[in-house]
């Protein structure tokens, strides 16, 4: 299993960031995927769940800010991430999470500040 996210870089507070993660190794398509976020000082943190046929679910945190979506002939997950804030500022990863995994992937970060 290898899972690849990018996209991360430096964005000022309110903007938008759109992270990608490519995988390989597993049947994606038929894959439940979610994004973490890891910050500094902190226990990783599911942010949003993307089924395979496509329902989604989101913390509170980020809902109405972030959406996941996926593109099963890529077998990439996107994250789109608007409105960003400072406490946003992580490192992200995604991972599959039906069926159960324990493989990560190299994150990217995110860091929003102005």
């Amino acid at each position: 299993v290898q899972l690849q996210a990018s996209g991360g870089g430096l964005v000022q507070p309110g903007g938008s960031l759109r992270l990608s993660c490519a995988t390989s190794g597993i049947i994606f398509s038929s894959a439940s995927m979610g994004w973490y976020r890891q910050a500094p000082g902190e226990q990783r943190e599911l942010l949003a769940i993307i089924s395979a046929d496509g329902s989604t679910v989101y913390i509170d945190s980020v809902k109405d800010r972030f959406t996941i979506s996926r593109d099963n002939a890529k077998k990439t997950v996107y994250l789109q991430m608007n409105s960003l804030k400072p406490e946003d500022t992580a490192v992200y990863y995604c991972k599959r999470i039906l069926p159960p995994s324990t493989a990560w992937g190299q994150g990217t970060l995110v860091t929003v500040s102005s």
